[in-house]
């Protein structure tokens, strides 16, 4: 029997290069200067909107598209544009401003010792706010944090809100849940996780049923771009496009994911609209500081799912100005210019200066309103601390954490109900 010829490695082959691994790099470095060199930016009224009912597939260019609406001077360009009347607009500037003052109030009341953590929204709070003004009231949103807005937007009482904070004996919540992880079944709003990803397919499973019981009702869902690493995300994608839920799937890239910048998710490599391509979801990257721009898109997607033609996955550009969290210190991984370089602007302003030049709005108008929203959240929150705070106060009494988990209480937590009161 012939021996079987062993292959040996050639010259050259033994001469090729080393494989190397790519590891993104940290950019920009805290010690350096803002570098948003990175973005491509679609100029305002440029992209065109299609119709509602279109395949998915003729929304696969806007993945690397960025629909904006208002341009630097304020005005309103382009087939995007909503025509939202004056009225309308004003709410939202106030929704976006109250937000904003809520958020400062209890950052400082985190800091004081009053609670024991806190989130803000600072910079993105036209995502929340005009999302929720352009769905339906009794829509479900299926939010992460940072999406206090939501329920700001749909009159949820700012006094509720600081009482789940504080975990206080007026705390909708009865103490159950962290700090900011709200929860409001009256106002559609589920109940937040902490968790990463979770409420995406949560919100394509709710807006599944809705469908299969011949509802008339979508579901939201949102997650932040560094999220979008979770197999979470691609589940939720699969079954959205597998069964066409009427779901709006929100990715909040605000460029840092706790202290990873967006490109250690995937971001320099792809937009992340463009992970709805390969599922064959609609999609859309919108710029998620501009207020206008924001409301059409998500206005676009939820005719598109009430019509039955399917799921919409919506990457809102933004940025985070402030930290991740009050556990977190930016300034240890970037630049200190970084928030006030940000090319997209402060979503507040943009507003104002778009109904400033429509002749709807004027810069003491803006001014009183925000000392007014102030003094509003100052005394909601004297009110709220009324109840007692994190450290201090009346609580709920022990039996509660027993409430409101079985219609009927079963034998082992009764059990238990009765040793924790001391009771035989």
């Amino acid at each position: 029997m012939n021996d079987v010829p062993v292959a040996k490695s050639s010259a050259k082959s033994s001469q090729s290069e080393k494989l190397r691994l790519h590891i993104p790099p940290h950019r920009p470095l805290p010690g350096g200067h803002a570098d948003f060199s990175y973005m491509h930016e679609s100029a305002a009224g440029k992209v065109k909107r299609p119709a509602i009912d279109v395949p998915s597939v003729k929304t696969h260019p806007l993945a690397t598209r960025l629909v904006r609406v208002l341009d630097d001077e304020g005005k309103a360009l382009g087939e995007w544009d909503p025509r939202l009347d004056p009225e309308t607009l004003r709410q939202g500037l106030r929704s976006m401003m109250l937000t904003r003052a809520y958020d400062s109030r209890m950052y400082r009341a985190q800091r004081t010792g009053k609670t024991s953590f806190y989130m803000t929204s600072t910079g993105e709070e036209a995502v929340s706010v005009a999302q929720a003004m352009a769905l339906k009231s009794d829509d479900m949103l299926f939010a992460t944090y940072r999406q206090q807005g939501l329920l700001i937007a749909r009159g949820y009482p700012i006094l509720d809100l600081m009482c789940q904070v504080y975990s206080n004996a007026h705390d909708p919540l009865k103490g159950r849940q962290l700090p900011v992880l709200y929860s409001s079944r009256e106002y559609s709003y589920y109940s937040l996780s902490g968790n990463l990803g979770t409420q995406l397919p949560q919100a394509v499973g709710w807006a599944m049923a809705s469908a299969y019981s011949g509802d008339t009702r979508i579901a939201a869902g949102w997650i932040g771009e560094g999220a979008t690493a979770e197999a979470d995300f691609h589940h939720a994608l699969t079954f959205a496009a597998v069964y066409r839920a009427p779901v709006v799937l929100n990715v909040v890239n605000n460029q840092w994911a706790i202290s990873s910048h967006q490109e250690v998710a995937g971001g320099d490599e792809a937009t992340f609209a463009a992970r709805a391509i390969g599922f064959g979801l609609a999609c859309l990257r919108v710029d998620g500081n501009d207020f206008l721009a924001v409301y059409a898109a998500t206005k676009w997607a939820a005719d598109r799912a009430r019509a039955n033609h399917g799921a919409t996955l919506i990457e809102l550009f933004t940025y985070r100005a402030g930290s991740h969290s009050t556990s977190d210190d930016p300034t240890r991984y970037r630049p200190k210019d970084d928030p006030q370089k940000w090319p997209l602007g402060d979503p507040v302003a943009r507003l104002a200066r778009h109904l400033i030049g429509r002749g709807e709005w004027s810069e003491d108008r803006h001014e009183a309103q925000e000392k007014e929203l102030t003094q509003l959240v100052r005394d909601t929150d004297r009110e709220a601390q009324k109840f007692g705070t994190l450290g201090e106060g009346q609580r709920f009494p022990i039996e509660t954490l027993f409430e409101d988990v079985y219609k009927e209480m079963p034998w082992n937590l009764r059990r238990q109900l009765r040793e924790a009161k001391g009771q035989p």
